[in-house]
């Protein structure tokens, strides 16, 4: 086959247009992209039904404000935040934000040991502390489309007192809600 043939059809390949191929379905919504919502969102999970109610929490800025800010495992929060500066935190966050971030303390006491998950509404960096250690988180994810849960961070915990912190939040406040993982839950 002549050279110049070869040349001619290499082009030729590579100027066909990138088109979809017939038959073949786009996504409705690009890589990336929040998908639309509808005007009433899907129920959540059973765990998580507290969510949509969550009442009004200031967070501690420091440690001796810890004893007025409690929440409850299964009771959601809508969590009043301090400026950055103003926190002082039980350990220092792997992410503290910086200068216009928010960030606060809440206290959490568990009854019965096993993995527990802690949902925001909002995009934040949390620890979990323990007699001043951070604990690793042994799983995390999103919430369901459309729900307003933003994140969920999974912990494995035993019964006791925690420190649940919450730092470099561009928001304010934002929704918290703390519950035991359920064997059955779909997320």
């Amino acid at each position: 086959m002549p050279r110049h043939f070869l040349c001619q059809l290499a082009i030729g390949v590579l100027a066909v247009p990138a088109f979809p191929m017939a038959g073949h379905a786009q996504p409705a919504t690009p890589p990336g992209a929040s998908p639309a919502c509808p005007a009433t969102p899907a129920p959540l999970p059973p765990a998580f039904s507290a969510w949509p109610n969550a009442t009004a929490l200031t967070s501690a800025p420091d440690k001796p404000g810890l004893a007025m800010t409690q929440i409850a495992p299964g009771e959601a929060e809508n969590l009043a935040l301090h400026p950055t500066a103003e926190v002082h935190y039980v350990s220092p966050p792997a992410k503290p934000g910086g200068a216009g971030s928010f960030g606060g303390m809440v206290g959490v006491h568990v009854t019965a040991a096993g993995t527990y998950r802690v949902a925001l509404g909002a995009p934040a960096w949390i620890d979990l502390v323990a007699n001043g250690a951070t604990l690793p988180a042994t799983g995390h994810g999103h919430g369901p489309d459309c729900s307003g849960i933003r994140k969920i961070v999974d912990f494995a915990l035993q019964p006791g007192d925690y420190v649940l912190q919450v730092a470099a939040s561009a928001t304010p406040s934002l929704t918290v809600l703390v519950v035991p993982q359920a064997d059955n839950m779909q997320m």
